[in-house]
């Protein structure tokens, strides 16, 4: 069965599709940008996908989030487990949190290596997340 994690962020019809700029990508690692601002991961020797729909997150990620390479992996790694368990946190309390911004839980294994590429792009969907939306999920936020 084919492992996914998926974040899905609230849906909105954009006027554009974004280019990819080169970037250091393993032959295993693409990004793959789509209709509506869709930022896809996959890597089928490992069996896993990525798919981070949300209206600005490119234009964002290419102009405002830190250089790849900045973080260590194993810092984005830390960082993504504690963001996850806190999103995933308030998909289970509806009554609590928008169900619109909180919609499904993340499927993230902190014992896969799902290599850099992928734990970068969550990081930097997160920290896009908590500004754009205002919220606080851990810690915290770079204002990048």
């Amino acid at each position: 069965m084919k492992n996914s994690v998926y974040i899905l962020a609230i849906i909105l019809v954009s006027l554009y599709s974004c280019k990819t700029s080169t970037s250091p990508f393993s032959k295993t690692d693409k990004t793959i940008p789509t209709q509506s601002d869709t930022v896809r991961i996959a890597n089928d020797k490992l069996q896993y996908e990525v798919i981070i729909i949300d209206p600005g997150f490119s234009t964002w990620l290419y102009s405002r989030a830190f250089p790849r390479g900045y973080h260590s992996q194993n810092y984005l790694e830390n960082k993504n487990q504690f963001y996850v368990s806190e999103w995933n946190s308030r998909v289970l309390q509806p009554q609590r949190y928008d169900p619109n911004l909180y919609e499904m839980t993340i499927n993230y294994d902190s014992n896969i290596d799902y290599g850099y590429e992928v734990n970068y792009l969550i990081y930097n969907y997160f920290i896009y997340f908590q500004n754009t939306y205002k919220q606080r999920l851990f810690g915290t936020v770079p204002s990048r």
